[in-house]
Parts: C-alpha cells; structure tokens; sequence
C-alpha cells in the first residue's frame, strides 16, 4: 500500500517543561525530564480533570472551557514535577510544614490550585484589563468608539508579544523554548508519516497548529471582536463585562484550534498563519538530546508504529522503520 503523504491527526499533544516534555494523549499522559546526572527519567500517570465523563466536556464551545482548565491544572502540575529535579535539596520549610497540617497532607495540591488562580487573575488583568485602560486615555483625542476598540485590539496583541520575547531573554526560558520545538517535532514527525527516531524528528518542522501558542492567539483575537460589541457608557461595566465574557471567548478560540488541527484547507491555513508566525517567537530549535527526552514521553503515551501502520501503510515491521531505527 502506497504512503500517504497529506498529515494525519495524532490526537496527541503536549507541553515544555523544565529540561523536558509532557506528552499526553487522551486521559493518559507522560512527562520526561533530563535529570542533573544525564539520566531519563519518565513519569506515567492519567489525568481526567474538571467534571470527568460530564456530558458538558462534550458540548461544542462549552468544553473549550473545561479543556482549557485542565490544560492549566496539568500544566502547573508537570511543571511542578519537572522542577523538583533540580530543587536544592533541603529541610521541609515552616510554611510547608503548616500547610500540609492545615491541609492534611495536600498542601501541595493547594498550592498548585493557588497558582493557577493567581496566573489566571494575572493573565486577565495584563492581557485583558490592561490594554483597555490604556485605549482609555485617547479618550480624549479619539472620539471614534470604533477606533478605541481596535487601538485596545492592537495594544493586546502587542503587549502579548512584548512579554513573549521579553522572557525569551531568560537562559532557563530560553531552554523552555527549545523543549517546546521538540515538542513539535515529534508530532510533526508522526503526523508526517515518518519513524519516530531522532534524525527524523530533526528535520521536521517546529511549528504546529494545535500549539497553546496559537490558542492564545486566538484568545486576542476573538476578544477583539467580541469586546467590539459591548456598548456600555461606565468604566466598570465595561471591565467586568470583558472578564465575564472570557470563557466565551475560550469556547469559540477552542473550536477554532480544534478545527485547524483536523483541517488543511486554505481557510484553516490563513486562519492558522499568525498563531504560526508567533510561534517562531516561543519555539527554539532544540538540540539530539532534548529530542531524545520529547521521543521518550512520546514513546511512553504513544504506539507511533501502529499509528503509522493505521495511517500510511506501514506494516508492524516494516522495512523502513527497521532502517531508520538501525541508522540511529
């Protein structure tokens, strides 16, 4: 059977984290972490998240909204994970010592809640709240309501990028970045139709549509249109409106990322192509040994061969898969 060269969805996909990888797929996800000493090492564990088997995950721009939840709990949580490899190591501090006895022993997990409450407060107030009160003050010069929109619009988005390539500047972010192209390059390379080895994932592209980067994107762009039609007087309407409407705003961007991970038609790929641009900003090209870890979290959550025997023809030992292994 001949190979089929037009990209097949994986249904996988995953996040950088501190000198590793997290790769998920449906409710089982795995996080690969080089530690200090060289070493591998793979966690394997299942995540269901918010209201797990709730028909509402399962509704068109609602789940959006459960997805991005769970993407943020799991985000901080394997983040957590990959940074306790290189924690000093040290006595349990006071504080932690109290908030496991307050708590009953899950002081971490409360933690975890505690910072992605406050990322999120964080997040809306820069991204959302900030920009508004700056188009606020061409009040003055700008009578045109219109025009404010798009200036708020145009200050997101710039903001946005600003803080992207700001923290690009950090060594350890920088890193990140790295991780994240690998990231991509092993779902590149599967859904490619190519042998998960590390030359292959080399040579593939380290951009992807389905990438939290473009989803952000998506976030401020679907805000600005969104927030073009809310035609309040008061300040603080304006403001509380703009934060209520943003899980709407996260439901509508969700189906949109959905739809460009399962579409490649032209529409998709204009719709795609800014969320793309950007991602050049938040993915480095990663050196063999971090594609060696983004290949193991692959490989813990994933059976790429019977993916690619099911999508492009290859058979369970096929050649070209013994080859390009043995060329490793």
């Amino acid at each position: 059977m001949a190979r089929k060269r037009c990209n097949r969805y994986s249904g996988i996909g995953g996040q950088a984290v501190l000198e590793g990888v997290m790769m998920k797929n449906k409710e089982k996800y795995a996080v690969a972490v080089r530690r200090p000493n060289g070493e591998i090492e793979v966690e394997i564990e299942n995540f269901q998240g918010v209201l797990h088997e709730s028909k509402l995950k399962k509704l068109p721009f609602i789940r959006g909204i459960f997805n991005f939840a769970d993407s943020l709990i799991l985000g901080n949580k394997v983040l957590n994970y990959s940074a306790s490899f290189y924690e000093e190591e040290g006595e349990e501090t006071k504080f932690d010592k109290t908030m496991d006895k307050i708590s009953g022993g899950n002081g971490e997990k409360i933690l975890t809640t505690l910072v992605t409450i406050v990322s999120v407060i964080f997040a809306v107030g820069i991204f959302i709240v900030l920009p508004y009160f700056i188009s606020a003050q061409f009040e003055g010069f700008v009578r045109n309501r219109s025009l404010l929109m798009i200036i708020e619009g145009a200050l997101r988005i710039l903001i946005f990028l600003l803080y992207v390539w700001g923290i690009s500047a950090m060594k350890d972010i920088r890193r990140l970045y790295q991780y994240h192209g690998a990231e991509h390059k092993c779902i590149n390379c599967i859904e490619k139709g190519r042998p998960l080895t590390v030359q292959n994932v080399m040579r593939s592209s380290r951009l992807h549509r389905r990438c939290g980067t473009s989803f952000i994107f998506f976030v401020l762009f679907v805000s600005i249109i969104l927030f073009f039609f809310i035609r309040v007087d008061n300040m603080v309407q304006r403001v509380v409106l703009r934060i209520l409407l943003m899980p709407v705003v996260a439901g509508i961007s969700y189906e949109i990322i959905r739809l460009a991970g399962r579409s490649d038609n032209i529409f998709v790929r204009l719709l795609s192509a800014p969320g793309m641009m950007i991602q050049k900003l938040t993915t480095r090209e990663p050196d063999r040994n971090m594609v060696e870890v983004a290949i193991a979290s692959v490989e813990a959550i994933f059976d790429w061969k019977k993916y690619l025997g099911e999508n492009f023809g290859y058979e369970a030992e096929d050649s070209r898969i013994r080859k390009a292994l043995e060329e490793e």
